[in-house]
């Protein structure tokens, strides 16, 4: 099936509401994998981009996306600041990176 960019777009603000969802549920490890697949959809809209343009009405559409995409990113990282200090707490500044 032929995608357009906009469906890309659409894709990532659904993919980041997913995440949002996740991480008020604080379940990180769902929020990890929803990142990885919105990497994958950019990547592909990157692909994707350099054969196709956007129409002017699917430019405003796309900017109104965005604007969505970058609260829903904003209230995620919200979210994930204190679990993120958590986990820097089990990792001083000083020891070395763990190996797996």
């Amino acid at each position: 099936m032929e995608h357009g960019l906009l469906d890309y777009y659409k894709a990532i603000e659904r993919t980041s509401r997913e995440m949002l969802e996740a991480a008020q549920q604080e379940n990180w490890d769902q929020v990890v994998r929803l990142e990885g697949a919105c990497a994958v959809l950019i990547e592909q809209l990157r692909y994707r981009s350099r054969s196709l343009q956007l129409a002017p009405q699917e430019r405003k559409e796309k900017a109104l996306i965005m604007q969505r995409i970058l609260r829903t990113d904003a209230e995620i990282r919200h979210l994930a600041e204190p679990w993120l200090q958590d986990l820097a707490q089990l990792f001083p500044k000083s020891s070395p990176a763990p190996m797996h």
